[in-house]
């Protein structure tokens, strides 16, 4: 199964394809769709739209899965990753995939076995999953594809093959 992992922003949204078949797992390509700061905000959105659109065509993923947002401090900046947000989700859905989405804490739980886990924890765990010499760059990248191992792990649990 080839995996589509999502890291939302509006500045830079991380991706990460990773092939998972019965419990190996390895690394296809990853990256982050940027946009330029001082640019009008409906045009940074067509910028994710349009690139987003272009990296389910070159990589026709089986699923995808993407991170849910996670409301902290600043509100701002989470009404503007829940706009990025908006038009992936309509991406993916034009290219007729299903979307699966991930707390944080459940990203890390299911890599490191703890929903607290730390940056470093999840970044050691990714690398060591999939047999990697350093992680990848940048930092959005690597989180996208530690949803895309989050995803693999939980499609292919017992239970969710028991739903399906």
């Amino acid at each position: 199964m080839r995996i589509l992992g999502i890291d939302p922003g509006y500045g830079i949204t991380g991706f990460g394809v990773i092939e998972a078949e019965r419990g190996d797992t390895r690394l296809i390509t990853c990256g982050a769709i940027t946009t330029p700061a001082g640019m009008d905000f409906s045009a940074r959105l067509e910028i994710i739209y349009e690139d987003m659109r272009k990296l389910l065509e070159q990589m026709k993923p089986d699923a995808v899965a993407i991170e849910e947002l996670f409301f902290g401090q600043n509100v701002t900046t989470g009404i503007g990753v829940a706009q990025s947000r908006g038009v992936i989700l309509l991406a993916i859905r034009q290219a007729g995939l299903e979307v699966t989405s991930y707390k944080p804490a459940q990203v890390k739980q299911s890599l490191v076995g703890y929903g607290n886990a730390t940056k470093h924890q999840m970044m050691d765990m990714t690398k060591r999953l999939l047999k990697l010499s350093a992680m990848p760059k940048p930092d959005d990248a690597a989180d996208a594809i530690a949803i895309a191992l989050c995803h693999a792990r939980s499609s292919t649990s017992l239970l969710a093959q028991a739903q399906k």
